[in-house]
């Protein structure tokens, strides 16, 4: 089987990206009905897909990432893709449960990278 070009990929996260806003406005104007909160999950669930794909191609291409980081991100990868397949099929009975679903699990992934991204922030000598 041929594997996908990291052009290709990116492009694919990219358009998959464009469609947050178009399901976002669509749930404002629905009030959150099922359908556009469920599609509002799949387009997460389809961001985090791609998201995935390129983190691979770049964890192959990098010697310095340990079996055990590796196996450490395709875990973290295949639950929260799970967890959005999940929240956009509780969405289509729960609209209000599945979009919770979904604040919750992105919640739980920016949580960290945040707080990464503030500890180095911190540690950075400030210039006068």
């Amino acid at each position: 089987m041929r594997r996908l070009t990291p052009i290709v990929v990116n492009f694919a996260h990219l358009f998959s990206m464009s469609l947050l806003p178009l399901s976002t406005a669509w749930m404002a104007i629905s009030k959150l009905a099922p359908e556009p909160v469920a599609f509002y999950a799949a387009v997460f669930f389809l961001v985090n897909a791609t998201y995935i794909c390129l983190i691979r191609e770049l964890v192959e291409r990098t010697h310095d990432v340990t079996a055990q980081v590796r196996k450490i991100l395709w875990i973290r990868s295949i639950t929260t893709l799970c967890l959005f397949g999940l929240a956009a099929v509780i969405a289509l009975k729960y609209p209000l449960v599945g979009l919770e679903f979904v604040f919750v699990v992105w919640l739980s992934i920016s949580g960290p990278i945040r707080a990464e991204r503030k500890r180095k922030n911190l540690a950075r000598p400030r210039g006068r």
